[in-house]
């Protein structure tokens, strides 16, 4: 069945404040500041709302100021968070440095549900040297497949974008939508990593440009140098097939469904992406229905019969 999400992406310039002021004073210009920005976005009520890496990190603070801020700021803007998430039936992912019990610290997103609870959190796996010398920030160890009531969701941060070790876990757990919040863009990485993990891309840099990316690379939405925010449709229930073998099933399959099925070529791949645009079909019968071989199936075909005794070159 077609499951549809409303995403919505805000990545503003970050916020200059007056370090001389009190910090409780900037943790609430702050917090005015991204109630402005998200009013762009809440207005087209997505399901999930994404903000950039260290949201609340004024743009113009030194280490000691920054360090002074977050223990003014504590958890209150995430817990404003957590109230705008409930009072407008979304949910948000929260990206910001925090204070650990023992005093270190993480790069996180939290992932804020409709209720203003959590539904969990990833830490950046891949910090930089920067981040680790200078600002005790530890390096994650995990990359959990968050459930989310629209769908399972992977955090990457910024310089994890560069790293296969992390990519690798998402190709083999398969979140549906990857969310990207950074202060770097990364280029044809966004895309790469969409087509490689099979999963939607959802990328928020931080003055830069907002991003949804479809599981074969294609780029569906983004914002623009006028206006750094954005809101996309994206339907979870697809499927990613190659065309050997499944290509002359295609014309049958359209006539049988019609437009309750949608198949796209993105040229070049040599796979398609297949969903389902109605309320009473889900992907997985069509599949079956037709017996299409998934993108996955096909690749491990091959490489096992590769493996097969008598197949390589002596």
């Amino acid at each position: 069945m077609a499951r549809y999400v409303k995403v919505g992406v805000v990545a503003p310039r970050p916020l200059d404040l007056n370090p001389q002021q009190d910090m409780n004073a900037c943790v609430d210009e702050m917090i005015a500041f991204w109630d402005s920005w998200l009013e762009h976005v809440l207005c087209d009520r997505p399901d999930l709302v994404v903000l950039p890496e260290v949201c609340d990190r004024p743009g113009n603070f030194s280490k000691d100021q920054q360090k002074a801020f977050y223990m003014a700021r504590g958890d209150r803007i995430r817990d404003h968070f957590c109230a705008v998430a409930k009072t407008q039936n979304c949910n948000i992912a929260y990206s910001a440095d925090r204070i650990m019990p023992d005093g270190t610290w993480r790069n996180s997103i939290q992932f804020i549900n409709r209720q203003g609870g959590l539904d969990g959190v990833y830490n950046k796996n891949h910090v930089t040297l920067g981040e680790f010398y200078d600002y005790n920030i530890l390096y994650g160890k995990e990359a959990p497949v968050i459930k989310t009531d629209v769908g399972t969701v992977g955090g990457v941060i910024c310089f994890d974008l560069n790293f296969q070790e992390l990519r690798e876990k998402y190709m083999r757990n398969r979140p549906e939508m990857l969310v990207f919040t950074s202060v770097y863009h990364g280029g044809l990485m966004q895309n790469y990593w969409a087509y490689a993990c099979k999963a939607y891309f959802i990328g928020c840099v931080s003055n830069d440009q907002c991003t949804v990316i479809s599981p074969t690379g294609d780029l569906i939405a983004q914002s623009t140098n006028y206006y750094p925010f954005v809101t996309a449709d994206i339907n979870l229930d697809y499927r990613i097939v190659h065309i050997d073998y499944n290509r002359e099933k295609f014309p049958a399959l359209k006539q049988k469904y019609g437009s309750r099925v949608k198949i796209h070529d993105p040229g070049h791949l040599g796979c398609v992406l297949i969903s389902s645009e109605c309320d009473d079909l889900s992907i997985d019968e069509v599949i079956a229905d037709f017996g299409l071989e998934l993108w996955d199936d096909y690749y491990a075909r091959a490489l096992a019969d590769r493996h097969t005794a008598g197949h390589i070159e002596p």
